[in-house]
C-alpha cells in the first residue's frame, strides 16, 4: 500500500515519476481539469458576489472515483499539477473534488511544482513543498468567470448570425470589439486629398539625398496644408 499518493495531470508523466520515486508512492493522473462551469443558466450566481457553481465533467468521474478510493488508503496527497495558473487551478479543485481540507491531518496535503520531468528535478520538488496559491487560483476563476458571462450570451449570438459552433468569451469577444470598432472607422472614413513636395538633392561632394518640403516662410506645414494640384504647383513655381 502507498502511504503517499500524488497526483499530477498527465497519465504519460504519471508512470515517468512513479518510478522516479520509488516505493511508497503510487502517482495518478487528474487528466487535466476535472470540475468546470456547465453551459447553462445560473453557473455563475450574478447576486452573490458571482459565485461560481462548479460541477465534475462528466469525463472524470471514474478519474475522481478512483482518486478517493487511492487517497482513502494514503498518510499524504502531493498535489503535482502543472505551475501554471491551469495547474494550480486543477490542484484547487481535485481538493474540492476530493472532499479534501488542505490543512487537515489525514491525509496531509501539499502542493509540489517541477519544471523538467527529471529524477533530479521531481526529487527536488518533493523536498519543498508548499501550500496552494489562491491568487492563482482566483486568477484562473476569474478568468473562466469571464469567459461564461461574456460567452454564454455572445457565442448564440454568432451561431445565428455568422455560423453555428463558433465561441466567443473574454478574449474573442475583445478582439471582435476592435475589428467592429476599426470596421466602423473604415466606414466612416473621408477622402481627403492632400499633396506633398520633395526634391533630390546633392551635397558638395555630390552625393543625393532626397527632401520635403517642410515649412514656407517660418510656418510648418501640417499634414494637409497642400489641398491640391493648383497649390502644389504654385509653391513648386516659387521654388524654382
Amino acid at each position: 500500500m502507498a502511504n503517499s499518493l500524488v497526483i499530477v495531470e498527465s497519465p504519460a508523466k504519471a508512470k515517468t515519476i512513479e518510478k522516479f520515486l520509488g516505493k511508497g508512492y503510487k502517482v495518478l493522473a487528474s487528466y487535466g481539469h476535472v470540475r468546470a462551469l456547465p453551459s447553462k443558466q445560473g453557473s455563475v450566481d450574478i447576486e452573490n458576489n458571482f459565485e461560481p457553481n462548479y460541477q465534475i465533467l462528466a469525463e472524470s468521474k471514474k478519474h475522481i472515483d478512483l482518486l478517493k478510493k487511492e487517497v482513502a488508503k494514503s498518510d499524504e496527497l502531493i498535489l503535482a499539477t502543472d505551475l501554471d495558473r491551469e495547474g494550480e487551478a486543477i490542484a484547487w479543485h481535485l481538493l474540492e473534488a476530493l472532499g479534501i481540507d488542505e490543512n487537515g491531518d489525514k491525509p496531509q496535503v501539499k502542493r509540489v511544482t517541477f519544471h523538467e520531468i527529471t529524477k533530479p528535478a521531481i526529487l527536488a520538488a518533493m523536498t519543498n513543498p508548499r501550500h496552494i496559491d489562491r491568487g492563482l487560483v482566483d486568477a484562473q476563476q476569474a478568468r473562466s468567470v469571464l469567459d461564461y458571462l461574456v460567452g454564454f450570451n455572445l457565442s448564440p449570438f454568432l451561431w445565428k448570425k455568422i455560423r453555428y459552433g463558433l465561441s466567443a468569451g473574454r478574449v474573442q469577444s475583445v478582439a471582435l470589439r476592435l475589428v467592429c470598432e476599426r470596421e466602423t472607422e473604415i466606414e466612416a472614413f473621408e477622402p481627403r486629398e492632400y499633396w506633398t513636395i520633395e526634391a533630390l538633392l546633392a551635397n558638395t561632394a555630390g552625393a543625393g539625398f532626397p527632401a520635403r518640403l517642410h515649412s514656407i516662410d517660418g510656418e510648418k506645414l501640417d499634414k494637409f496644408a497642400i489641398g491640391d494640384q493648383i497649390r502644389a504647383e504654385a509653391i513648386m513655381a516659387d521654388l524654382q
